[in-house]
């Protein structure tokens, strides 16, 4: 068991216990891209004590990442997001593994990295690498942590959990037409800690068996008018 006292504001919550802290300890999550959302929600997840945390990414650091991608510093740009972050990250927290892979996702490595974990965080900036994720993840049985960021507005669902599970496809359908679509540049830089941060607490939610996980349901928010909406997908 780790040391409960790093995880004391954790055990004060009146529905987590230390078996609660042990399930995030025994869990494998696997972060797909260490842009704005992954190196935030990379962040979250060593601090919380999931066990094995998985972060994937073959890029370097830009000095235009640095107005959101809260991992890195000045001094880094140049050297691989991965090999930063699992250093950074490691640091922040011994009890955790962190697994690097300094690659894109693609469909020769993506079941087999997959495979290895539990849950998947998608903090991709791509329509390509979503479909990839969920595809897998339906095949393996993974439940899927879909966060998205444009503009002002973000939004997160998580795919593939439960009984009769809504995924990816059922929210964006035209694989062909999405796909061919590059990402909207423009971000405000505090956007990616908001939707990250939800990411997160839906993963800590799904491993500590929380009834309140965002299955099958839309959850979009402007950063501009403040303004949540749900929206269900099955």
């Amino acid at each position: 068991m780790p040391e409960l006292d790093r995880y004391l504001r954790h055990l004060q919550l009146p529905d987590f216990t230390p078996e609660s802290q042990q399930q995030l300890l025994n869990a494998k999550v696997l972060v797909v891209g260490l842009g704005g959302l992954g190196s935030v929600a990379s962040q979250y997840l060593v601090a919380a004590g999931v066990g094995t945390v998985g972060i994937m990414d073959n890029d370097t650091v830009a000095i235009h990442n640095l107005q959101r991608q809260v991992l890195y510093r000045e001094d880094e740009l140049g050297q691989s997001k991965a090999l930063v972050a699992q250093k950074t990250l490691q640091r922040l927290n011994s009890d955790v593994n962190i697994v690097c892979h300094k690659t894109l996702l693609s469909k020769e490595n993506a079941r087999t990295i997959i495979s290895q974990y539990d849950i998947v965080v998608d903090a991709t900036d791509n329509f390509a690498s979503r479909y990839l994720i969920n595809d897998i993840c339906l095949e393996l049985n993974k439940p899927f942590v879909y966060g998205s960021i444009a503009n002002y507005q973000g939004q997160i669902c998580v795919f593939n959990y439960g009984d009769n599970p809504a995924n990816y496809r059922d929210l964006f359908p035209d694989e062909n037409i999405l796909s061919e679509r590059q990402a909207t540049k423009g971000v405000i830089g505090v956007l990616p800690s908001v939707v990250a941060s939800l990411q997160v607490n839906e993963v800590i939610k799904i491993i500590c068996h929380n009834a309140n996980v965002l299955k099958d349901t839309l959850f979009t928010i402007d950063l501009q008018s403040l303004e949540t909406h749900k929206f269900k997908l099955k």
